[in-house]
């Protein structure tokens, strides 16, 4: 598209794109947007480096005048995007890339590929710590999806409400609070369980947490117990009838007074298994696969759509809506502005989209800020406001939204001007 649009002078026509979903994965009742902080990072460093371009050259998949356009590369466009963290209902223009069209169209593909898999993870995630409640979720799933995805699925859980992660690059990258517990293959390498958990122990103290189900349950909590002590931090289940042995083991630490002995609960769960388990005596979860496949939906099904364009490059020339108007996947043309409308309780009741800005009502709340201006990076924030947003966005919705019986979005999304 590149070398064609620079072959017939499009482009440097000023663009307009826009990331949305046409609808939510089937019986969900909201979205999260996840990955902002991510594809920022990703804008700011997106280069065509020497090696780059002669891999290309070389194999003749570009042009020399792609090749020198490309070897300038530099974003120098606007983006306006939903925090991260907020909540994303059909329709929703969660991302609002202004810029040439050579320019806007190569981010594409980094554009949505972040997007989709964080916003994915993230809105799973979400619904999991919904129906855990109070109790701590532990991000699990690195064994169970790529290497890099796996790191991103634990940034992406922590901003929508897990305690923390047991992947460490995480917590080097992006700051996500790491911890972790033993193995089955910890438990197999020594001559016994109870030499096992008295090494495990002595190098980690009575604050670590032991794996009780390798062989028998009720035999590794009353050796955990006398060996460490009513002091011990926790035991963790990985198999079996988790709300049975839940309450089967809560019962016997306490009667060996190891009354303030959490229990931790892994093993293939998700958001239904979580809530199976709400009156069981859990005091935190550990999720894995469920969480990085997105619990069933491992992509938002986010799209990137030109909405607007310019009729030639001339600086500052009007722009035209476009839009798709192809059988089952048509798209609204001009460029969206949005706010969340809500009642005087701060309820949200609808998504309002328009295509100028407005002044919002009383009780509305502007939903896109500024990502990059001019190519320089203005929206970067730490993961913690990206948390605190979600915590506080899902305070706008109804009760009947959290729910994970399945269901229509939350709130309707009601466009206005010109549709």
């Amino acid at each position: 598209m590149v070398q064609a649009a620079l072959h017939g002078g499009t482009a440097n026509r000023r663009a307009i794109f826009e990331v949305f979903a046409r609808q939510l994965p089937h019986g969900r009742r909201y979205g999260v947007v996840g990955g902002t902080g991510r594809f920022l990072d990703a804008v700011e460093n997106f280069r065509f480096d020497d090696e780059v371009l002669e891999f290309l050259r070389s194999q003749r998949i570009v042009d020399d005048r792609v090749i020198s356009y490309l070897e300038s590369y530099r974003f120098s466009g606007d983006i306006w995007g939903y925090g991260e963290g907020d909540c994303y209902f059909p329709g929703s223009p969660i991302l609002v890339v202004e810029a040439p069209f050579a320019e806007a169209v190569v981010l594409e593909t980094i554009a949505l590929s972040v997007l989709n898999h964080d916003s994915a993870i993230a809105s799973a995630a979400s619904r999991m710590v919904n129906a855990a409640g109070d109790r701590p979720i532990i991000e699990m799933g690195s064994r169970r999806t790529h290497e890099i995805a796996a790191v991103a699925s634990a940034r992406a859980a922590y901003l929508a409400g897990f305690a923390s992660t047991s992947n460490l690059q995480a917590r080097r990258w992006f700051g996500v609070p790491t911890t972790g517990t033993s193995a089955h293959a910890f438990t197999l390498v020594h001559d016994s369980e109870r030499h096992a958990f008295a090494t495990q122990l002595e190098a980690l103290g009575s604050g670590t947490t032991l794996l009780v189900d390798t062989f028998d349950v009720a035999r590794a909590v009353r050796t955990a117990v006398e060996l460490a002590g009513p002091a011990l931090g926790a035991v963790r289940i990985d198999s079996g009838d988790l709300a049975v042995l839940a309450r089967e083991v809560r019962e016997l630490l306490d009667s060996l007074g190891a009354t303030a002995t959490r229990i931790v609960v892994t093993g293939d769960l998700d958001e239904h298994g979580i809530a199976a388990l709400a009156a069981a005596p859990v005091d935190g979860y550990g999720v894995g696969t469920a969480l990085v496949t997105g619990s069933g939906a491992p992509t938002a099904s986010l799209v990137y759509k030109l909405v607007a364009r310019a009729d030639n490059e001339r600086p500052g020339a009007p722009l035209r809506p476009v839009a798709k108007r192809s059988v089952g996947k048509p798209s609204r043309g001009g460029r969206k502005w949005a706010v969340r409308h809500r009642d005087d309780r701060g309820t949200a009741l609808a998504e309002v989209i328009t295509l100028a800005p407005s002044e919002p009502g009383p009780n509305d709340r502007p939903l896109l800020r500024p990502l990059v201006r001019g190519g320089e990076i203005v929206g970067r924030e730490p993961i913690e406001n990206a948390r605190k947003r979600h915590a506080r966005v899902l305070a706008e919705l109804s009760p009947q939204a959290l729910q994970l019986s399945r269901g229509d979005p939350a709130i309707p999304t009601v466009f206005f001007a010109g549709w």
